[in-house]
């Protein structure tokens, strides 16, 4: 999403620090974020189980809190900052304002709301029809690619609350997964290889 002069004009420029809680679900929504710098997770939980449900990467938004800020509700989602973020921040009083103004950046909002609709499709998918080695490593692989991070530096346990299961479960997998050459867990990371295409 290219950031117009009508939409930073109603925005407020924020940066914000690795690991801050951005939002909870049953929040009100007042702003709705679009990341200039940086990495925000969106998941949802339920009870002491999460799943990942994705990225807000440089130039995107978060269309969960577009939607929330549209109808005047409340969040259904949890949002961190996964690094040190740089955003502006669209105040849900101006969504009217600037979706007047600027059809186009509307136009590219509906665009990123398909991305992210296929998007849990296909999380809906793996959680149905995948192996939960398979959804380990796909998630370990896009992680590692999302942040250029290879090694990634994540815990056993963080990869649980991503993926919707238990740190024991996670580990055995990573120890299945580095047996048939697909990751090599090291002290400082995860190693992830990627197939040659």
């Amino acid at each position: 999403m290219i950031l117009s002069p009508a939409l930073t004009s109603l925005c407020i420029h924020k940066l914000i620090r690795k690991q801050t809680v951005l939002l909870s679900a049953g929040d009100a929504v007042s702003v709705v974020p679009i990341v200039k710098d940086g990495l925000i997770k969106v998941f949802t939980r339920y009870e002491d189980r999460e799943l990942f449900l994705y990225h807000i990467q440089p130039g995107e938004s978060c269309i969960m809190s577009f939607a929330a800020c549209m109808r005047r509700g409340v969040s259904q989602v949890y949002a961190v900052t996964e690094v040190d973020t740089e955003c502006w921040l669209l105040p849900a009083d101006h969504l009217p304002t600037w979706l007047a103004s600027d059809p186009d950046g509307y136009a590219r909002f509906l665009e990123l709301y398909n991305k992210r609709y296929t998007e849990l499709l296909d999380t809906i998918h793996g959680l149905l029809f995948k192996r939960l080695d398979e959804r380990i490593l796909t998630h370990i692989r896009q992680k590692s690619t999302t942040l250029a991070q290879n090694p990634l530096v994540m815990s056993h346990r963080q990869i649980a609350d991503e993926v919707g299961t238990s740190r024991e479960v996670v580990t055995r997998i990573l120890q299945k997964l580095q047996a048939d050459g697909d990751v090599s867990l090291q002290d400082h990371g995860i190693f992830v290889r990627f197939p040659v295409t």
